[in-house]
C-alpha cells in the first residue's frame, strides 16, 4: 500500500508527467507506423504475387486448352511446366475440372477427389481470386480455364495455385530486428530529450518556490525574473505581482500595528502626564484637580472611542460576517442621520441640507449603510469653516442608488487623496486631534460600502471643499462564496451559544 502511494506521489510530480508524455508521443508514432510500414509490405508483396501469378497462369491455360489437358491428364509437356512452376512457387498446383473433379494435383494427394471449396465455386462461375491463409502462410490463387479466350466464353474448369509466402514472413522478421533497434535507440535520444525538457520546463516553478520560502522565512525578496520561455515570464509577472501585494499588506500590517501602538498610547501617556502632575502638587485647589479630571476624562473618551473605531474595522474586516439585508427607505434613513448630526452643525454654524429627488427603496444593512454615510455627513461639517454649508443629494435610477455628500470646507490636498481611506491616515493630524478624530472613519466607511457591493469615490481642491459620491445596487446580490462563509459563521455561533 505505501508503495502503491509513492508511485502515485510520484506520478503526481511534474517532471514525471512531462517525461512519460514525450517518450509515448514519440514512440507511439514510431511504433505505429513502423507497424504500417510492414503491413503495406505484406500487402504489396501479396498483389505482386498475385499479378504474377495471374500472368503465369494465363500462358499455361492456353496450354492446357490446345492439348485438351482436362481430358487427358497425361500430356508430359503439360505436366511438366506445371511441376516447374510448382517448384517455383514451393507450394502445389491443382486442376479441376467444372464437375469440381481434381484433375490434377502436382503433389498427388487429392488427384480424382471433389474438391468443394467457396473460391474454386465462384471461379467455375467466371471470378479470379485469392485467398491469404496467414495460419499456414499460403496464398492460394483460382483462375477459371475458358474454352476461349473471350471473357463471356464457358468456364471448362479451374486452375488452383497454392503459393508459398515464407520468404515475405523471412523478409517481415529482417525488417522487424532493425525496427526493434530503432525504437530502442529512439526511447533513448527521447528520454534524454524529455529530462532536458522536463528539467528547464520546471525551473521557473523551483525558482517561485525558493522564492516563497524566502519570503515565507522572512527574507527579502526581489521576484522573478529573466526566466526561458514566455509562458513563464507571464507567470512570474502574476507572481511578482503577488509578491508585491503581499509584501504592500505586510507594510500596511507593521504601519497600522505601529499607528495603533501609538493612537492607544498617546491618551495613556496624556492622562500618566496630568495623573503625575496632580500627584506632585502639594495643596493644589479644587478647582485645577476638577481641570485635570476633566481633561484626563476627554483623554479616556477619546481612548474609548478608538477602540470602538477598531472593533468596528475589525468586523468589517471579518471574513464571513453576517448582512442583515432588507429593504430601507433610504429618503427617511438619510434624514434621520442627519437629524442627528444637525446639533453639532449648528455649534460649527455650519448649514445642513437634504436634497432628494425621488422616493428611494434599497436593499441594505442598515446599521452598516448608517455608520458609512455617518462618517461622511460628521467629517463634512467637523471640517468645514463656520458660516460653510454640506449639501447632501439621494437619488436613483432602475439599477443603482445615489448618495452625494459635498462640502465647502477645508479641501483635501490632491496627494492625500490616494490615502484617505488607510486606516490612522490623517491630513491635519493636528486639527484631527483637535476634533477628535481617530483616522478611521473613512476606513470605516469604505468596508461598509464595499460590503454592499458599491463604490465610493472623491473628487477635492484645497480650500474649496470636498464631494464624496456614493453608489450601491438598489438590490443586494449575495455573492454565493460569501453566502456559504457567512451561513457556517452563523452555525458556528450557534452551536457555541449552545453549549
Amino acid at each position: 500500500m505505501n508503495a502503491f502511494r509513492r508511485l502515485r506521489d510520484q506520478f503526481h510530480r511534474l517532471r514525471l508527467r512531462l517525461i512519460l508524455m514525450i517518450l509515448l508521443a514519440g514512440l507511439i508514432p514510431y511504433t505505429v507506423a513502423f507497424y504500417l510500414y510492414l503491413y503495406a509490405y505484406r500487402q504489396n508483396t501479396i498483389n505482386i504475387e498475385e499479378v504474377q501469378i495471374h500472368s503465369q497462369m494465363q500462358v499455361l491455360t492456353g496450354g492446357i486448352l490446345d492439348k485438351d489437358y482436362l481430358s487427358d491428364p497425361s500430356d508430359t509437356e503439360i505436366n511438366s511446366q506445371l511441376d516447374t512452376v510448382r517448384q517455383i512457387y514451393g507450394g502445389r498446383i491443382l486442376l479441376i475440372d467444372d464437375n469440381l473433379r481434381v484433375i490434377k494435383d502436382t503433389n498427388g494427394i487429392d488427384s480424382g477427389r471433389t474438391l468443394v471449396w467457396a473460391n474454386a465455386i465462384r471461379s467455375l462461375k467466371g471470378e479470379a481470386l485469392s485467398y491469404y491463409d496467414k495460419q499456414n502462410n499460403f496464398l492460394t490463387v483460382t483462375l477459371p480455364i475458358r474454352s476461349t479466350a473471350d471473357d463471356n466464353a464457358p468456364v471448362r474448369g479451374v486452375l488452383m495455385v497454392v503459393r508459398s509466402m515464407d520468404y515475405m514472413n523471412q523478409s517481415l522478421d529482417q525488417m522487424t530486428v532493425p525496427g526493434i533497434i530503432g525504437f530502442v535507440i529512439l526511447g533513448f535520444i527521447l528520454l534524454g530529450l524529455a529530462a532536458w525538457t522536463a528539467e528547464h520546463t520546471i525551473r521557473p516553478l523551483k525558482t517561485m518556490e525558493e522564492a516563497l520560502d524566502k519570503t515565507k522565512n522572512g527574507s527579502a525578496s526581489s521576484g522573478l525574473k529573466d526566466l526561458d520561455y514566455a509562458e513563464a515570464e507571464e507567470l512570474a509577472g502574476h507572481f511578482n505581482d503577488f509578491l508585491g501585494r503581499m509584501q504592500s499588506v505586510e507594510a500596511s500590517r507593521q504601519e497600522f500595528v505601529s499607528n495603533v501602538s501609538h493612537e492607544l498610547k498617546t491618551p495613556l501617556t496624556s492622562m500618566k502626564v496630568l495623573a503625575d502632575s496632580i500627584n506632585s502638587m502639594e495643596g493644589a485647589p479644587l478647582e485645577l484637580y476638577q481641570e485635570f479630571m476633566q481633561d484626563m476624562s476627554h483623554e479616556i473618551d477619546r481612548e474609548t472611542k478608538i477602540i470602538n473605531d477598531l472593533l468596528s474595522l475589525v468586523r468589517m474586516n471579518k471574513t464571513g460576517i453576517s448582512m442583515n439585508i432588507a429593504s430601507v427607505n433610504m429618503n427617511e434613513l438619510i434624514e434621520s442621520i442627519l437629524h442627528r448630526v444637525r446639533p453639532i452643525a449648528d455649534r460649527q454654524g455650519v448649514e445642513l441640507v437634504l436634497e432628494s429627488f425621488r422616493p428611494v427603496f434599497c436593499e441594505i444593512d442598515e446599521t452598516k449603510f448608517s455608520l458609512a454615510i455617518t462618517n461622511l455627513v460628521e467629517n463634512a461639517v467637523k471640517y468645514n469653516n463656520p458660516g460653510g454649508w454640506v449639501h447632501v443629494s439621494l437619488n436613483a435610477d432602475h439599477q443603482y442608488c445615489f448618495v452625494t455628500v459635498e462640502d465647502n470646507g477645508m479641501g483635501i490636498p490632491q496627494d492625500s487623496l490616494d490615502r484617505i481611506f488607510e486606516r490612522f491616515y490623517r491630513v491635519d493630524k493636528s486639527h484631527s486631534r483637535e476634533i477628535g478624530g481617530t483616522g478611521l472613519g473613512l476606513a470605516i466607511t469604505q468596508n461598509a460600502i464595499r460590503m454592499h457591493h458599491g463604490e465610493i469615490r472623491v473628487a477635492s481642491e484645497l480650500g474649496q471643499g470636498t464631494t464624496f459620491d456614493v453608489r450601491i445596487p438598489l438590490t443586494y446580490i449575495v455573492d454565493p462564496e460569501e453566502d456559504v462563509i457567512a451561513r457556517r459563521a452563523d452555525e458556528i455561533r450557534e452551536e457555541r451559544s449552545g453549549e
